[in-house]
């Protein structure tokens, strides 16, 4: 699959290791969340960047020990009607997450956008679409509907659009 990062698309430089496989002379290896835990102690020795592929159903709390040492997060997209890594996404960026984070599995170009805007900055994408459709996906919202932490420059929010004028509350009043 073509890994498409920055508008372009770009060599997948990092090995994808199974869960057997020896760390050997890589430079850039990821290993599942599974052999993370289970081989903690020695893939923390290991001299190259180390990278970690959870499931959709893993937690990032999960992760806390071993975030620190990880240049990259790759989150699953086992179908396009599952939103899990979305949340797994924003929450390992709003925890402090500013590595790599990709996304894998059945990622479409209308969902580009969404990905960007909790933090993804890398995507395996499927070869049926070239890189002139993700190229158009990646500018066809110019409106954010998170607050803040993921906006690209000069993109605006919903909120604010709607309501020109208007400074939102800081904490909603409450009736009686």
């Amino acid at each position: 699959m073509p890994l498409l990062k920055n508008n372009a698309f770009v060599a997948d430089d990092w090995v994808h290791l199974d869960d057997d496989t020896p760390v050997a002379d890589q430079q850039r290896v990821t290993v599942s969340v599974e052999r993370l835990v289970r081989d903690w102690d020695d893939l923390v020795r290991f001299p190259g960047l180390l990278g970690v592929r959870l499931t959709n159903t893993s937690r990032e709390h999960d992760l806390t020990p071993y975030v620190p040492q990880l240049a990259l997060i790759a989150l699953p997209f086992p179908a396009y009607t599952d939103g899990r890594s979305y949340s797994l996404a924003r929450q390992l960026r709003l925890d402090g997450y500013q590595s790599e984070l990709r996304a894998t599995g059945n990622i479409l170009p209308d969902q580009l956008q969404f990905m960007l805007q909790v933090g993804f900055d890398t995507f395996e994408v499927p070869e049926r679409f070239g890189l002139d459709v993700w190229q158009k996906a990646s500018r066809q919202m110019s409106l954010a509907y998170q607050r803040g932490l993921f906006r690209k420059a000069g993109e605006r929010e919903v909120w604010s659009e709607r309501h020109q004028g208007f400074t939102p509350w800081e904490e909603q009043p409450h009736a009686g």
